[in-house]
C-alpha cells in the first residue's frame, strides 16, 4: 500500500544573491543542506531575479552589489513577501551612519564625523585618517590618509558624487585584525578573526576578481567574554532602536577590534555579511548551521509559514 503525501506546507525560501556570485561566494555552501535536514528546502537566485518575488521567504546571503543600486534594492525588500533580516533593519543598517545610534546608546565604536552633502567636513585631529562613503560594503571606496588635506580632499569628492563622508581617526590597533563575532538569532554562535585589509595611506584594497569586496585573510579565533560583551549590547541597541527583538534578527555579525581592555565596535553587519562558516572545523560548523537552519524555521512558525499554516480550523 502506497503511503498518501504528508499533508504540510513547504515554503519557497530563496538564498538571496547577485549575478556576479550567484552562489555566494562558497562560505555558505551547507546551508541549503542545513536546511533540507530541517525539511526547508531553498534555492539560491540573485536579489534582482523576478521569482525571489514569488519566494515565501527570501535570506540575504550575498547581495554584494545592492550599494550601487541602493534605492531599486531597498524598494525590492519591500516587494518580497517576507526577508530576513527585516526591510527596516536593511534600511537602517545599509547607511554607516547607525553608527552614531550605537554611540549614542553608549557601545564602544571608533569615534566618527559624518558630512552629507553640503555639510562642513571635520577631518579628525589625528596622524591618520580614514575617509569612506556611508553607503558601501566589502571595504569598496574605504582610504586611508596621513595628509588631513588629502583626507579632506578625497570627502569633498564623496560629497560630488552625491555621498555622505565617514571620517575616522585610523587606531593603529586595527593592524592586529578585527574579532567578528557572529550571532543567530540573537545569540552567540561562533567567531573568526580578520587580518587587517586597509592598507598604508596612498594604497588601496586587493578586491576579488568580481570587484565586490576586499580579500580577507581570515582564521580561527576564541574572544574574551567583554568583546562578546560589546557585540550583545551593539545587538540590543539596535533591535530597541528598531523597535524588535534580537531574537528577530536571523543573523548578526559584529566586527570588534581590540584587546579585553578596550575593545571597540567597528562595524555592525546585519544585511549580507560573511558569517565565517569555513572557519569552523567540521563538527563545530554542521552543529552552527543547525543552529541557523532551527532559526530559519522558527522565523517561518512566527511568520505563519510552518508546515501546519496552511490548515485552517
Amino acid at each position: 500500500m502506497k503511503l498518501a503525501r504528508p499533508d504540510l506546507f513547504h515554503p519557497r525560501i530563496v538564498l538571496a544573491s547577485c549575478r556576479r556570485l550567484p552562489e555566494g561566494d562558497g562560505d555558505d555552501a551547507g546551508l541549503v543542506g542545513a536546511l533540507r535536514t530541517r525539511g526547508l528546502h531553498a534555492r539560491w537566485l540573485p536579489w534582482d531575479d523576478p521569482e525571489t518575488l514569488r519566494a515565501d521567504l527570501v535570506i540575504l546571503r550575498a547581495t554584494w552589489d545592492y550599494t550601487d543600486r541602493l534605492e531599486e534594492f531597498l524598494d525590492w525588500t519591500t516587494r518580497v513577501r517576507n526577508l530576513l533580516n527585516a526591510p527596516a533593519v536593511v534600511r537602517w543598517n545599509s547607511d554607516k551612519r547607525y553608527l552614531a545610534d550605537l554611540a549614542a546608546a553608549g557601545v564602544p565604536i571608533v569615534p566618527s564625523e559624518f558630512a552629507a552633502p553640503g555639510e562642513p567636513i571635520r577631518v579628525p585631529d589625528a596622524d591618520e585618517i580614514v575617509v569612506k562613503p556611508t553607503v558601501g560594503a566589502g571595504s569598496v571606496g574605504v582610504h586611508r590618509f596621513s595628509d588631513p588635506d588629502v583626507a579632506h580632499a578625497y570627502a569633498e569628492r564623496l560629497h560630488a558624487a552625491g555621498a555622505t563622508a565617514l571620517l575616522q581617526p585610523y587606531d593603529p590597533r586595527v593592524e592586529d585584525g578585527e574579532t567578528a563575532l557572529v550571532f543567530i538569532a540573537g545569540e552567540q554562535s561562533h567567531a573568526f578573526r580578520k587580518a587587517a585589509i586597509l592598507p598604508p595611506a596612498g594604497a588601496r584594497p586587493e578586491l576579488d576578481e568580481t570587484g565586490s569586496y576586499a580579500k580577507e585573510r581570515l582564521g580561527a579565533a576564541d574572544p574574551d567574554f567583554e568583546l562578546w560583551d560589546v557585540g550583545y549590547a551593539a545587538l540590543r541597541a539596535a533591535a530597541d532602536h528598531l523597535g524588535v527583538g534580537t531574537s528577530d534578527l536571523l543573523y548578526a555579525r559584529v566586527d570588534v577590534f581590540g584587546g579585553a581592555d578596550d575593545p571597540r565596535l567597528s562595524e555592525l553587519e546585519l544585511i549580507e555579511p560573511s558569517l565565517g562558516w569555513g572557519q569552523l572545523d567540521e563538527a563545530t560548523r554542521a552543529l552552527r548551521e543547525r543552529d541557523f537552519a532551527v532559526a530559519v524555521g522558527d522565523a517561518l512558525e512566527r511568520l505563519g509559514l510552518g508546515p501546519l499554516s496552511h490548515r485552517r480550523p
